[in-house]
């Protein structure tokens, strides 16, 4: 620090989005008093530092990636973000028009005129469009293609003049190109653009408006031969550097590129692959190493004139690259190339025009010396120890002490000794940091014994760091590869479910049902039991869902029916396992079973439960790129539902039968809900000979049962019960099959009953009759056998429900032996058009009585209650048949 002037100056600050800035898209460039600067937003800044105020804002369809500057013309290009590039003048405005003040900007942005790009200022619109550098009156794009980069040369626009580019004058293929991952018909910002710099060799003439803080620098004849070969040498040819976000580090010989159209060859000789990072090149650049010419250099900070003797390259993590010519053993010249580690990952990086390059972390702003050590080029002899040329085996980075800095510019015409650097940090401050030279890098001979221990801790203090990364970043490979391989189960899991739809399925899950006593009360339970005859295992991520559809919901599927999800985590179910789950279907509080109960189970896999763990970064501030890639690659879905089964629990399974019961099993079996105490009591104390006067006691004395009965005809029993019921009464096998679902069939087949009387969840009697019958009148050959099933019960709700139940398993075995293609015999159709055309005058009544029970008074509505219930009964017991 040069007497007490401060190191650090803070010039103005800029609106930035929650959680600061990211690196890759800001820039930051100076000429004379002029700061051109973009935080990665739509903006483009130009700051006057004498004057110490904003002078404009530019405003840009779309975020800005890069700007680059031809001073001495006066001209200032913007990529914008998929639009193309746009020519500024930065003569008086003509081509702009001036808007009011942003209310987003804040400070100094706020008194600055925000100036709307006019779009006729995009010279060079491509949408697919990722850097650029110019060069004398070229441009040089490079296209990210759906395959393969592609680098496009095209004549450079100038400001004032026809805006759109001369044309295409030649392009060629690089390698291949992977674009970003995300939602499908998303624009996706990438992580890393790639690099490209114009490399001059040395004796040509800078051209006019050379680009500043473009990378642009000249390199010694021996390196840039070495490098680049003869072609480039002989022909005085500028070469374009690229980096790409995949590590490759190629060039391409700008005079051979101009002749790719008149002289078409092999694109692959134009291109020239020079090393590969394996991982993102950020930056590229150019130092001044020989010993001797420091004086020279650090007099002369601009890059114009001064020929640098190693070619930098740095990666994303820290991995960097120096190349330099020098002597091999036989004394020949040849390219040394060295790789070090620094520390990461890089957020930017600038070279000072002599040997010291300056690179920021999320940590801290580090110096390296590449000169340190240095043996000149011209040496006569070659050099022992296996560092020819003067590179240095090892770069100790030193500390500046400035965290967080986004973007670099070394500023010209600082005084000699010292450096001056324009930054940009990720809270939006665009400061100068004063350094100087003689307190950068503590040479060796001064390093001390204090000096030497102080090294010592913050290399092991580094080691440490690395060595908790190191921990960090192993972790989350174990987590990426415990979810990918419970991916690979959910998709193998998927696809055996998908594929089963013949034969028994890999994943079953079965339910049952069965009354049991839970506290002084009977209770309906269900028991589902998930069964894995797959070859795989469900872990993590698995979860059975049952849910369970009262009768209103399974009915009635416009209705708002209750419905309750139960959701049983799936713990390490192997190849053979089963799991049991049991719970209650009713009745409810209100002493209420709603039949039938449709219970579901389906298995869910948790996708975000599995992947989004293993994407989400512990530590986003060690990588600050990590915190927007996994937001776009996690699933839309929370995850996958896989339908294993859907039961229907109906009156004939909740029956019970407490008259078949052995006699040595025989106990009282209270129905219904549990008895009140006071009831229990009030009950004991009541004279014997008096009675129950209650609602269901008087319609199961004084009324008659209501009755419901449907026919089948004995041909179609016959054939659907003839595999599983052979050698058994017609009329018992059916019994048997409508109670296949009940606890008492096996007393029912063993007695060979053809009819039972059961009893209903609320007490009530329900009892079911099975005769075979003669249906005469139907079928002109005579009568046709039948088979009758009716349905007896005091209350009309438990008679519909037994009812229903039945014709539900009527039409499933319709249903499936409509499908074996059996015709019926020959009926009278005259006699059909008659009872359906009875059965229609029945409808229509029933819905004038229902009409009439809501204007009539109460001595009206019962007679007109009584005929409905008559009417019902006739609708329930039709004369046809099912054949």
């Amino acid at each position: 620090m040069a007497g007490s002037e401060p190191r650090v100056h803070y010039l103005a600050g800029f609106s930035c989005p929650l959680g600061g800035l990211t690196s890759g898209k800001p820039r930051v460039l100076c000429h004379e008093e002029e700061v051109f600067l973009s935080t990665g937003s739509e903006f483009v800044y130009v700051y006057d530092q004498e004057g110490g105020l904003l002078t404009a804002v530019y405003q840009f369809p779309d975020q800005v990636w890069h700007l680059q500057l031809l001073a001495l013309r006066r001209a200032l290009y913007v990529l914008c973000a998929r639009r193309g590039i746009y020519c500024l003048s930065l003569e008086p405005r003509r081509r702009w028009s001036s808007s009011q003040t942003s209310e987003d900007n804040k400070d100094s942005e706020a008194s600055s005129p925000v100036i709307t790009v006019d779009p006729e200022a995009c010279v060079l619109p491509d949408t697919t469009l990722c850097a650029f550098t110019v060069h004398d009156d070229v441009l040089v794009a490079l296209v990210q293609g759906p395959a393969q980069w592609k680098m496009q040369l095209f004549e450079r626009p100038r400001p004032g003049e026809d805006c759109q580019p001369g044309g295409l004058v030649g392009e060629v293929e690089l390698s291949t190109s992977t674009p970003p991952a995300g939602p499908p018909g998303k624009a996706t910002v990438p992580c890393f653009l790639p690099v490209l710099c114009c490399v001059s060799p040395p004796g040509s003439k800078v051209p006019l408006g050379h680009p500043q803080g473009c990378g642009g620098f000249m390199l010694e004849k021996a390196l840039f031969g070495l490098l680049f070969g003869a072609d480039a040498t002989l022909l005085e040819s500028p070469v374009i550097l690229c980096g790409l976000p995949d590590g490759q580090l190629c060039c391409v010989v700008l005079k051979a590129l101009v002749t790719s159209q008149s002289a078409p060859g092999d694109p692959k000789a134009l291109v020239k692959i020079l090393h590969h990072l394996e991982e993102p090149v950020v930056f590229m650049g150019a130092l001044k190493t020989e010993p001797q010419a420091e004086a020279a250099v650090e007099s002369v900070l601009s890059c114009e004139d001064v020929y640098s003797d190693c070619l930098v390259a740095l990666g994303h993590h820290g991995r960097t690259l120096a190349i330099k010519a020098s002597w091999d053993k036989s004394g020949n010249l040849v390219p040394e190339l060295r790789e070090y580690c620094l520390p990461g990952p890089v957020l930017c990086a600038a070279c000072s025009g002599g040997s010291r390059m300056y690179h920021s972390t999320p940590s801290d702003l580090c110096v390296v010396d590449l000169a340190l050590g240095g043996i000149p080029l011209n040496s006569e002899q070659p050099q022992p120890d296996g560092v020819p040329g003067g590179l240095p085996p090892l770069l100790c980075p030193a500390s500046l002490s400035i965290c967080s800095v986004l973007t670099l510019s070394v500023l010209p015409n600082t005084p000699a000794g010292d450096t001056e650097l324009l930054a940009l940090s990720t809270k939006g401050c665009l400061m100068t940091c004063r350094l100087e030279l003689s307190s950068e890098m503590p040479g060796p001979t001064r390093m001390t014994t204090e000096n030497t221990g102080q090294k010592i801790k913050e290399l092991l203090s580094g080691i440490g760091d690395v060595s908790e990364r190191v921990s960090f970043l192993k972790k989350a490979v174990d987590q990426r590869n415990k979810a990918l391989t419970s991916l690979n189960e959910a998709m193998n899991v998927s696809c055996a479910l998908l594929s089963s739809r013949e034969g028994p399925p890999p994943i079953s899950c079965t339910t049952t049902t069965a009354w049991s006593r839970l506290q002084l009360q009977d209770v309906l339970m269900a028991t589902c039991l998930l069964e894995n005859h797959s070859d795989f295992s469900l872990d993590q991520g698995w979860t059975l869902c049952i849910q369970v559809l009262t009768s209103s919901s399974a009915l009635d599927l416009d209705s708002a029916g209750s419905a309750v999800t139960y959701t049983i985590p799936v713990d390490r179910l192997g190849p053979g396992s089963q799991r049991e789950v049991t719970l209650p279907l009713g009745p409810s509080e209100s002493g209420v079973l709603d039949l039938p109960v449709t219970v579901s189970c389906t298995l869910f896999y948790s996708l975000k439960e599995v992947v989004g763990g293993a994407l989400t970064p512990s530590d986003p501030l060690e990588d600050p790129f990590l915190e927007e890639q996994p937001l776009d690659l996690l699933p839309e879905q929370e995850g996958i539902c896989l339908p294993l089964s859907r039961q229907t629990v109906d009156m004939l399974q909740c029956l019970r039968f407490p008259s078949l019961a052995p006699l040595c099993a025989r106990t009282p079996c209270p129905l219904g809900p549990a008895a009140d105490l006071v009831d229990t009591f009030l009950e004991t104390c009541r004279a014997p000979s008096s009675e129950v006067a209650g609602p269901a006691a008087l319609r199961a004395k004084y009324l008659p049962p209501s009755t419901a009965s449907i026919r089948v005809s004995t041909e179609l029993l016959r054939a659907a019960l003839e595999d599983t019921h052979s050698g058994v009464p017609l009329c018992s096998a059916t019994l048997q099959w409508l109670l296949a679902e009940n606890a008492a069939v096996d007393i029912v087949r063993a007695q060979a009953l053809s009819s039972v009387q059961g009893v209903a969840p609320d007490g009530t009697d329900v009892h079911l009759i099975v005769r075979e019958v003669a249906v005469t009148d139907l079928c002109l050959a005579g009568p046709i056998q039948a088979v009758e099933i009716q349905v007896e019960s005091s209350s009309l709700a438990d008679m519909c429900r037994a009812h229903h139940a039945i014709v539900r398993r009527m039409q499933t075995m319709v249903m499936e032996q409509a499908a074996r293609g059996s015709s019926p015999p020959d009926l009278r159709v005259q006699y059909l058009r008659q009872i359906h055309a009875n059965h229609e005058a029945l409808l229509r009544e029933v819905q004038t009585l229902r009409d009439r029970l809501c204007t009539e008074d109460e001595a009206g509505s019962c007679a007109t209650a009584q005929r409905l219930l008559q009417v019902y009964k006739q609708l329930r017991s039709p004369s046809l048949v099912l054949l």
